[in-house]
């Protein structure tokens, strides 16, 4: 715990150390290479997130699946050691302070279960594990759901770091996103499901 807390205080500050103009063009590559492994959205719930101290922005992938048929959400934290929850939300809709700050949406339309779920990484190995800002908000929402959604974690390549030291609780993405493309396991497979 010591050396996950060290190693994501490491991390964070690298992020923020990049120049915005630089995580903005690597947020444009990322959202390109999310958006062919999505593949098709129309009639599916992609939930992403509000960017937090210099994490890859998706506005602009969040526009296209909309206007391509898809619904999008935001996740919500209801309280510490509890699972995530899911509000609709698309680009524009109005938001307002939630827990640490982050922007939720106001509207209370919650989403049972988003068939994508895409979720920042701090740091992720090439096992696809993620190292988070050490709530498990993420590793516990995914397993408490009786079909997992696809999971894709987003991140710059920065990030990578050869193990997190993974934790029975731990649960892999299908795939990580940088701005150098898609990797891990499930990179192959990943790509243009309808399910």
């Amino acid at each position: 715990m010591r050396w996950r807390k060290a190693e994501r205080e490491r991390l964070i500050a690298a992020r923020l150390a990049t120049p915005s103009e630089d995580r903005l063009r690597w947020s444009r590559q990322i959202e390109v290479f999310l958006e062919e492994a999505i593949g098709n959205v129309s009639g599916r719930t992609v939930s992403a997130y509000s960017p937090f101290r210099g994490e890859p922005v998706l506005r602009d992938l969040l526009k296209r699946i909309v206007a391509r048929g898809g619904r999008t959400a935001l996740p919500v934290v209801l309280a510490p050691g509890k699972p995530l929850f899911f509000r609709l939300w698309a680009p524009g809709d109005p938001t307002e302070p939630g827990v640490w700050g982050i922007p939720v949406p106001t509207a209370r339309a919650e989403v049972v279960l988003p068939d994508v779920v895409i979720a920042p990484v701090v740091g992720f190995d090439p096992a696809c594990f993620r190292l988070g800002y050490g709530g498990g908000f993420f590793d516990r929402t995914l397993a408490s759901f009786a079909k997992r959604p696809h999971a894709f974690g987003v991140g710059y390549a920065q990030a990578a770091i050869s193990t997190i030291y993974p934790q029975p609780h731990d649960i892999p993405m299908e795939v990580v996103v940088n701005e150098n493309g898609v990797i891990g396991p499930g990179a192959t497979r990943a790509g243009r499901r309808d399910t």
